[in-house]
């Protein structure tokens, strides 16, 4: 009889899982264990692998598509088997299924053990893993001309760091520095060294030059209809202010000078903020709450969601129960929850129930932004750059170092003078916080 492969429900929260590439054709033999497809939710990626060993009878749905948990999505047996009664039933979800196939309906009642799931440290199923590219970028190297050594000739680190760019002529530096054109990665010169003659054919190409046309699809595809759908069922509104860092400042700086066996060392500012902005929330819980239409729910504890940038892109953890836990506790959970989603092992149920979100581009430099709700939670709070910022003393200007705000709620559940009131106790917590954090113990 015909072995069922199943789409694997990976958390509890996981509903579906989009196929990002199948690694098997229809006929191909198999063994127990060999990956047969990865497939990826909103929050990570996995491999899906065979539960029996035999020829791949058919498969199901291509990839790209979306599948529910549990569904069938392939058959391994013996060749010539009838899999007829295995097909998926017809529905609009599947309407990309093999030609050839019955409709047929199949009731699934078993789960996939977790064994049957390996993460990836990769969340993409392309020539190239994100180390690579990003290496690649930084020595000006081409990854697409790097030959690979990874599984299926996916290009790795250790590939890129072997290659070598070629040279730039100074005559060609010349030229690109003076006319804004673009340097070759590799040129006609002996060695691939880059001559002036060959910034000319790239000023002479047709315009717009090569465009590389990139699905949309997984993560990026999930990230854009939820912000989609958050600006338009959401009334949102941003309110922007600053607050006295120095207080901040001085704690991080104790911090770093602080014996190790302390164990404060990795307490950065971002966890002085996320410490504080939990603080603030218990004193305005209509912030800390999701609006579901008809009702408003209001937590009496903090699950704190914080965002993170990932070379899948954006995902955003929870931090359970963030309100009962102390700085230090704080600052280890951010950041082993952050090292997970980047190395991409993050479990999926470890990125939903979040009741606040806090989005942090202050490394970047942005003074001010917009943040998008994370709906049904009612409040976001955005942590901008720390700059200098002129304030008067007396008749004298004094330029102390403020580090900037952005609130956006859903003024469907909040006003403007709470969600006001709430920023203005966040920036004297700020400016207070090591009186603050004495008077907790």
């Amino acid at each position: 009889m015909a072995t069922e492969i199943l789409m694997p429900r990976q958390g509890q929260s996981v509903e579906s899982c989009i196929i990002i590439e199948w690694k098997v054709n229809e006929g191909d033999v198999v063994t127990q264990g060999q990956t047969l497809c990865e497939v990826e939710t909103d929050k990570a990626t996995f491999e899906v692998e065979a539960t029996a060993a035999g020829t791949v009878l058919g498969i199901f749905y291509p990839a790209d598509a979306d599948v529910d948990v549990l569904k069938v999505i392939a058959a391994i047996g013996e060749p010539g088997e009838d899999i007829s009664g295995l097909y998926p039933e017809t529905s609009e979800e599947s309407d990309q299924k093999t030609e050839d196939s019955t409709p047929v309906a199949v009731e699934v009642v078993a789960e996939v053990p977790p064994s049957d799931l390996r993460p990836l440290t990769s969340g993409e199923a392309v020539g190239a893993s994100p180390r690579a590219k990003n290496l690649a970028e930084k020595k000006g190297i081409d990854v697409s001309s790097v030959t690979g050594s990874g599984p299926g000739g996916r290009v790795i680190e250790r590939d890129v760091a072997a290659a070598q760019p070629g040279a730039v002529s100074p005559a060609a530096q010349a030229k690109a520095g003076a006319e804004g054109l673009a340097v070759p990665t590799v040129g006609s010169g002996m060695g691939g060294r880059v001559l002036a003659a060959d910034l000319q054919a790239v000023a002479s190409m047709d315009f717009p030059g090569n465009v590389a046309e990139i699905p949309v699809k997984g993560v990026r595809k999930v990230v854009a209809s939820r912000m989609l759908a958050s600006l338009q069922n959401t009334a949102q509104l941003t309110l922007n202010t600053s607050a006295d860092a120095r207080s901040i400042l001085d704690y991080r700086a104790k911090c770093k000078a602080a014996p190790e066996e302390v164990g404060v060392g990795g307490i950065s500012i971002n966890d002085v903020v996320l410490y504080a902005t939990l603080r603030t929330l218990a004193e305005f819980p209509e912030l800390n709450a999701h609006y579901l239409g008809k009702t408003i729910e209001q937590f009496e504890n903090v699950h704190l969601g914080f965002a993170v940038d990932t070379p899948r892109g954006l995902m955003v953890p929870v931090i359970r129960f963030a309100n009962l836990m102390t700085l230090k506790q704080l600052s280890a959970e951010t950041k082993r929850l952050a090292m997970a989603c980047i190395e991409g092992s993050i479990e999926p149920d470890a990125l939903a129930g979040g009741t606040f979100t806090v989005t942090n581009l202050g490394a970047m430099g942005i003074e001010s932004f917009t943040p998008v709700l994370n709906a049904p939670e009612v409040g976001i709070l955005g942590i901008c750059t720390i700059q200098p910022k002129p304030v008067m003393n007396g008749s004298d200007v004094e330029f102390i170092p403020h580090i900037g705000l952005s609130l956006t709620f859903d003024h469907c559940a909040v006003d403007g003078a709470p969600a006001a009131k709430f920023l203005s106790v966040m920036r004297q917590k700020l400016a207070d916080f090591q009186f603050e954090l004495t008077l907790e113990g």
